[in-house]
């Protein structure tokens, strides 16, 4: 019995397995194609002093089946990790919480939630309710959030109780230095502290479902809350750690203000200048990107990050080094990033487009540099009346973030200054 249950499986699995390598395969394809054809185009440039507009449309054809097709591989790769709905039901038991929430979600009976969830159901408005999903319903998100929010999966994060995670850092150290075995210890100075606030932000979601999809017993509900709210949930987070403004939302890493590096002080994020408004140098090119590398400290290269938007990395994806090799070069795996001058590239579509002045591009271990917080719970309060027949469930989760070391990031700016 146990053998014809776990035979279709591995059949199935398998076959997703085959799907990947299938598509990898035609992603690695396309990859020399596209060398093939820039090259030629880059060739054309040499022997006449211009492009061929034909080759140029090619290679930018070729350039956005690229993309289409990496994106085709990771939607493969994350339905390959989601198990089947209630495929784990018959083997775990369901703990007191998820029963409880399970029976509120397909009848609305909340008695058992109300007698485990004895406080306030959400913050600073009580009458908007609500009550706490499972642990597991909450792990779960918070990792297919990781998996799909770019920012998320490089920064830091942290989980807090509080409404606002309150940080101190050090302005300046205590005072130190070399002494005589008999010389005086003259006192050393206090450090000066600052702090940095990261307050948690309400963001939702609302999926609806019928009542037939609720009486199915064979439909996880915790799974498929979960896949309802996951990209509602890592799209606003996405555009809020690039360019939110803090209110009502995360601040953003471009939202702070930037200086060249050459002036680079505490407070602000370093940038450098490409030395063309809204373009790379005609020449030397890949330069400009080694000189962001080498803006950044030592002590963070070995954890950094590029990252940028589908347009920007098309761009870079045609530069070649001294050697005349790709500084652009595909995943060596499924599931696996690019990599960009050794270095992995997160693709991060609210990053700006290149042009005059913008900070397309930054560069640095956002794992120091970006603080998400997590304020742990996430509520979902049921409503079967506003749009009958279907049934609401507004789903709310609390997330702030902001820059924590402004040492960690840099970006590189398309402009003259």
């Amino acid at each position: 019995m146990t053998n014809d249950t776990a035979a279709p499986e591995n059949k199935a699995g398998t076959g997703a397995g085959h799907e990947v390598s299938a598509v990898f395969e035609e992603f690695m394809g396309a990859f020399e194609a596209f060398k093939e054809t820039n090259d030629s185009r880059l060739a054309a440039i040499e022997g006449k002093g211009r492009a061929d507009v034909l080759l140029s449309e090619k290679v930018d054809r070729i350039s956005d089946a690229l993309d289409e097709q990496r994106r085709a591989l990771d939607g493969l790769l994350m339905r390959k990790a989601r198990p089947a709905l209630g495929s784990s039901r018959a083997f775990e038991g369901p703990s007191e919480h998820k029963e409880a929430f399970e029976t509120y979600v397909r009848s609305g009976d909340e008695r058992s939630l109300r007698a485990l969830d004895t406080k306030a159901m959400s913050y600073g408005s009580g009458q908007d309710g609500g009550y706490l999903v499972p642990d597991e319903t909450e792990a779960a998100i918070g990792k297919r959030l990781t998996a799909l929010s770019p920012i998320r999966s490089i920064a830091a994060v942290r989980q807090v109780s509080a409404a606002v995670l309150k940080k101190p850092f050090a302005l300046t150290g205590p005072a130190v230095g070399w002494v005589g075995e008999t010389t005086a210890r003259p006192e050393t100075t206090s450090p000066t502290l600052a702090e940095l606030q990261y307050p948690t932000m309400e963001i939702y979601a609302m999926p609806a479902a019928t009542a037939s999809l609720l009486d199915d017993a064979a439909v996880d509900l915790d799974q498929w809350i979960t896949g309802e709210i996951e990209t509602a949930f890592a799209e606003q987070e996405g555009a809020a750690f690039v360019n939110g403004d803090g209110t009502s939302k995360p601040r953003g890493f471009l939202d702070y203000n930037r200086i060249a590096e050459a002036s680079w002080e505490w407070g602000k994020l370093g940038y450098v200048a490409t030395g063309v408004a809204g373009a790379l140098p005609a020449s030397d090119a890949s330069d400009v990107l080694i000189d962001t590398v080498y803006a950044l400290k030592s002590g963070y290269r070995q954890n950094a990050s590029w990252v940028m938007n589908r347009k920007t990395q098309a761009t870079i994806r045609k530069l070649k080094d001294a050697d005349g090799n790709y500084l652009w070069q595909p995943p060596a795996a499924p599931g696996s990033r690019a990599m960009l001058m050794g270095f992995p590239l997160v693709e991060a579509e609210d990053m700006p487009d290149i042009a005059t002045d913008e900070a397309a591009i930054a560069f640095g271990d956002f794992s120091r540099g970006y603080l998400v917080v997590d304020r742990t719970g996430v509520r979902v309060l049921r409503d079967p009346y506003s749009a009958k027949p279907y049934i609401l469930f507004y789903t709310t989760k609390r997330v702030g973030g902001g820059v924590q070391d402004f040492d960690a990031i840099k970006l590189l700016k398309f402009g003259t200054a």
